[in-house]
């Protein structure tokens, strides 16, 4: 089934930079350097300080981050074909649209579950200020509720390079499919308080990869 075009919402104003952008992996994001997010299909609710993180039993993003973000949209696909999609990590490239070619690989067996780890190896071009280089990116899973949220955290790590990545995804069914939400921080010296960190490009291949599943 393939829906109308993806809209997502946003929480934070952010341009993304190139390199941070890049190595959002799958710490946040796959299909680095994508297009820009429609308009919200539906605002996340204000609670005055802004609205409350998203949660995976409990646990969230680095509250103490000054870089985070979060994005949701709305995928018109069931929600197995979804949770497929996005808990196969080694199929990530197959449906992703990374701006840098990368490789996935899970460090060990079996379906993805909590304290399974999986590792992101991405090689980033030069650009007119920086060398090319190899980021490396490893994730634990930390909780995961089957249907329901994964959260994982792990470092992006290169030459001269060190983040720390916090990421939570959620899903909600909903009239008219399921609510795809995620939330990202990233702490340590080169984290970059102005990146979107990808997220709106991964919800977007996330939701046409699902859209167009034959499993529809």
């Amino acid at each position: 089934m393939r829906g109308a075009r993806p809209t997502i919402s946003r929480t934070s104003r952010h341009r993304t930079g190139p390199r941070a952008t890049l190595l959002a992996v799958p710490l946040a994001v796959a299909g680095a350097l994508g297009a820009t997010a429609t308009p919200a299909h539906a605002a996340i609710p204000d609670h005055g300080a802004g609205p409350a993180s998203l949660t995976c039993q409990g646990q969230g993003v680095d509250p103490a981050a000054k870089a985070r973000h979060r994005a949701d949209i709305l995928v018109q696909a069931p929600l197995r074909v979804i949770w497929d999609l996005q808990t196969d990590v080694e199929g990530w490239p197959s449906w992703q649209k990374p701006a840098a070619p990368m490789t996935v690989r899970r460090l060990d067996p079996g379906p993805l579950r909590k304290r399974s780890q999986f590792q992101a190896t991405v090689h980033v071009p030069p650009t007119p200020s920086t060398p090319p280089s190899t980021v490396v990116i490893t994730s634990t899973v930390q909780q995961l509720q089957h249907g329901k949220c994964i959260r994982w955290t792990g470092p992006a790590d290169s030459a001269g390079f060190h983040i720390e990545g916090v990421h939570v995804w959620t899903f909600s069914t909903v009239p008219g499919g399921v609510l795809v939400r995620t939330e990202e921080s990233h702490t340590g010296p080169q984290a970059d308080p102005n990146s979107d960190m990808g997220l709106e490009t991964w919800l977007s291949d996330l939701k046409t990869a699902a859209e167009a599943d034959p499993c529809n």
